[in-house]
């Protein structure tokens, strides 16, 4: 037996193990997550059985995450198509069962995904738990009652497949006029942290690894992102390290040492010029280096293709296209591009080519397989 598939072993241990295995197209393959690209090739028939489609040939190496399966819906699989009913909590996690099947079995070496789903007041899915936003639940000052309800949160969406939740926020809103003040917990920095501690340990639990009842969290939204210029969302945060360590980095700083946090969320504005998913200092110096972070750090929605161009919404334009924004965000230390295989499908290119050294793929990829052996997705990967 391969040494990464025995569970007596330090996780540690199992992860170099897997990664001396792999070749670059797998380690490529865990860079990259998928949405429709994976549920237009599944269905459910009127019996109730799960019908996946030839994933293979989209995905001949797995795929590092799945995006939000709780839209699936009735035999067709996007939240678009009308009149077609939600999947039941149990549809939903016979779907995820019978794909992680499929990748455990129908890949050389079985690497289970992840699947993440939005959380921010409730798992966003047909037939679950809805509770007040983050912002109400700030003005309880009532840490013990947030992380009691995060811990329902984090059960019903893992009894549903679920192994990622894309929440808390722990943006500090210092700006009335941005739209998104009601998914943080307020202007102060303090009572961001001891409400981000609450909800993080609600998803994740306390223990060193995560069990069949929680789900890893993300802190997002990494980092300024409340206090944007003009208040327009997106907009820039251009402040000076003072104000940032003192109000905007607190609350990330806090929760991740004193939470175990598993994944921290980069976000699409620049910061004094510099897009994040640019910024090596923020998120290989100041995260991992000064702050310890060990987790993996995911893009926030297309925002390493916002630094070349996007159709219709702001760009940054400082990558001539999206091969060379997948290169600055690799040197910034972006283990993962969300939600749609785009600009890291060129991480193979990139290595081939001398431009990206295969020891720092190596370390961003074994930095989320690290995370997946803590959830027990290879040794009991279904719900």
């Amino acid at each position: 037996m391969p040494a990464y598939k025995d569970a007596s072993l330090p996780i540690a241990e199992r992860v170099a193990d897997l990664l001396s295995r792999m070749h670059l197209e797998e380690k490529a393959a865990q860079m990259v997550c998928a949405s429709e690209e994976v549920k237009d090739l599944l269905s459910v028939d009127e019996d109730g059985k799960v019908i996946i489609g030839n994933i293979r040939e989209r995905f001949p190496h797995g795929v590092g995450q799945v995006a939000r399966l709780m839209e699936l819906r009735g035999g067709q699989s996007q939240t678009s198509v009308a009149d077609e009913k939600p999947l039941t909590p149990a549809q939903n996690a016979e779907v995820a069962n019978s794909l992680q099947e499929y990748l455990m079995r129908e890949t050389r070496l079985g690497i289970p995904a992840i699947f993440h789903e939005e959380g921010l007041h409730g798992l966003v899915a047909a037939h679950t738990s809805s509770f007040p936003h983050p912002i109400a639940l700030a003005g309880t000052f009532n840490p013990s009652l947030v992380e009691e309800i995060y811990a329902v949160v984090a059960q019903e969406s893992r009894l549903r497949g679920a192994h990622q939740a894309l929440t808390p926020v722990v943006d500090v809103a210092r700006d009335a006029r941005w739209g998104r003040g009601e998914e943080t917990y307020g202007e102060d920095p303090y009572l961001s942290a001891r409400m981000g501690i609450a909800a993080v340990h609600g998803f994740q639990g306390k223990g060193e690894c995560i069990d069949k009842e929680h789900v890893a969290a993300t802190l997002k939204h990494f980092v300024g992102h409340g206090h944007p210029e003009n208040g327009t969302n997106a907009a820039p945060a251009n402040y000076s390290e003072r104000i940032l360590r003192e109000v905007h980095f607190y609350p990330f700083q806090e929760v991740i040492r004193k939470a175990q946090v598993r994944s921290v969320m980069t976000t699409y504005h620049e910061l004094d010029g510099v897009p994040v998913n640019a910024n090596r200092w923020l998120v290989r110096d100041l995260l991992r280096q000064e702050w310890g972070f060990g987790g993996f750090v995911v893009r926030d929605y297309y925002s390493i293709r916002e630094m070349h161009e996007r159709e219709g919404i702001m760009a940054h334009r400082v990558a001539a296209d999206g091969k060379d924004a997948a290169r600055l965000a690799l040197e910034a230390g972006v283990n993962i591009e969300l939600p749609h295989p785009d600009c890291y499908t060129h991480v193979v290119e990139l290595v081939r080519e001398g431009v990206v050294d295969e020891t720092w793929i190596d370390e961003l990829v074994g930095q989320m397989l690290r995370v997946k052996f803590e959830l027990g997705l290879f040794d009991d990967p279904y719900t």
